[in-house]
């Protein structure tokens, strides 16, 4: 038998790891925790969602591995003051390099732009990157059970929450729910159903309706990818979920904002 060769996920956290690498040479643990002690307040993200109605998480990204570039005229804070005037709950900034065309700076700019709460969108694995998301301004990450040991992801879990910060714990299958389900319930805690399979990129708005069955009605839940319509966000309320994060079908036109703005009078209609 042939060895399978990697997956873009796999691929991904070998990235991560020569970078946090690097960055770790750049500044010290140490330096980075009085960084995020001097860094603005949190915003209250999971708090944000919590609201009625249909509360997006607007992403800002520029490219994804699956896609390629998205948006050509990328500019992170028209973007973010796009989706706050159209109001979207929450913003998710993408900081991956190498594979979303991403940057730090974005996350810094974007939340800069509005008062909305903002996540970190980025492939977590390391205590550093929890401390360099605060230190960056940071109001939530992003915890991939598919990432993540369950060891690895207590221990980031725990850390956030210390800092204040919402966590966004992310699952695509019944065993990964399973797994975040035993790290200790808190308010600040969001989970993710993500549409999307991480190995092979494929979308299937079931993942969905299959996994929520799961989760107990109290704990507050997002869909994540797949979701282009009013129809999709009207599937999904129907299974009680009215919480959703998009960004590609808004990022893809000329005005992000209006995009989602145009979105939420459809499904309101």
């Amino acid at each position: 038998m042939q060895p399978q060769p990697p997956s873009i996920l796999q691929n991904i956290i070998a990235t991560k790891q020569r970078e946090i690498a690097a960055a770790i040479a750049q500044i010290s643990f140490h330096d980075l925790e009085q960084q995020a002690q001097a860094a603005s307040p949190v915003r209250d993200f999971a708090a944000s969602l919590r609201q009625d109605g249909v509360r997006v998480i607007a992403e800002i990204k520029q490219a994804s591995p699956s896609k390629g570039i998205i948006c050509q005229n990328f500019d992170p804070v028209q973007a973010a003051q796009g989706y706050a005037n159209a109001g979207a709950a929450c913003l998710s900034v993408l900081t991956d390099r190498d594979y979303f065309k991403g940057a730090d700076e974005y996350l810094q700019q974007a939340r800069a732009a509005s008062d909305l709460p903002a996540l970190r969108k980025d492939f977590m694995i390391a205590p550093y990157q929890i401390v360099q998301s605060r230190a960056l301004g940071a109001d939530c990450v992003l915890l991939i059970m598919a990432c993540l040991s369950d060891a690895q992801a207590a221990e980031l879990y725990a850390l956030a929450l210390e800092l204040g910060m919402s966590v966004l714990i992310e699952c695509h299958d019944a065993a990964e729910v399973e797994r975040a389900l035993r790290l200790p319930a808190h308010r600040q805690t969001v989970y993710g159903i993500n549409n999307r399979n991480l190995h092979t990129f494929v979308t299937d708005l079931a993942t969905t309706e299959r996994l929520r069955t799961l989760f107990a009605p109290e704990q507050l839940l997002v869909t994540e990818s797949g979701i282009h319509s009013a129809a999709d966000v009207t599937r999904m309320l129907a299974h009680g979920i009215n919480g959703f994060l998009i960004g590609e079908q808004f990022m893809k036109t000329d005005d992000a904002g209006a995009a989602l703005a145009q979105l939420l009078n459809d499904v309101s209609q």
